[in-house]
């Protein structure tokens, strides 16, 4: 059985021109949130950024037999995205001050991706956000989520009892959903 997580996305979009739903499945989880948090951070608008992902998605369900990729499948994905996101400003008579602004550029380098950009944003947000914490919740935090300690271990090192543990992991976790947003906090969540 074919582990689709490990699966490079050009071997991904090959078995998608085939037929098979679960690359589709494995193509849609990798980049879905991403493209998300892309098309959201251009449109501030949560529903037409939900739309735009799911028009390219549907598209490149759609259309899977006849997609030939030059290069690779983040930078496909993320310039469909761009196109969406200029359609709806097209129709919405800003095209000029959008075109003006240079916010539209994008350049894809074929060795680092616009998913691992991202993935580097997002992640020294998280870092800014943890250094931000008041220090004993920051130390506790650093010693559970990077030094994979136990409660037990953490109140025994710090010399507190685990209730205190418990009840500063709990704070530091919802500052981080309040601070990051849902979004983000899940997607940093799902890669730990």
């Amino acid at each position: 059985m074919v582990n689709y997580s490990t699966c490079p996305d050009n071997e991904l979009i090959l078995l998608l021109k085939e037929g098979n739903d679960a690359a589709f499945r494995e193509i849609y989880l990798r980049y879905d949130k991403l493209l998300y948090l892309y098309a959201y951070k251009k449109l501030r608008n949560r529903e037409e950024a939900k739309d735009v992902v799911q028009d390219v998605f549907t598209w490149l369900l759609n259309n899977r037999t006849e997609i030939y990729l030059t290069g690779n499948l983040s930078g496909y994905l993320y310039k469909a995205v761009l196109h969406k996101i200029f359609d709806i400003f097209k129709h919405k008579g800003i095209i000029r001050k959008y075109a003006e602004s240079g916010e539209h550029h994008i350049e894809i380098n074929p060795t680092e991706t616009d998913y691992l950009i991202r993935e580097k944003d997002i992640a020294a947000l998280i870092e800014r956000e943890i250094a931000a914490m008041p220090s004993k919740m920051r130390e506790i935090y650093i010693l559970k989520r990077k030094n994979f300690l136990s409660t037990k271990e953490i109140a025994e090192q710090l010399r507190i009892s685990e209730h205190t543990v418990s009840t500063q992991l709990k704070r530091a976790l919802k500052h981080l959903r309040v601070k990051l947003g849902i979004l983000v906090y899940i997607l940093w969540i799902m890669k730990m």
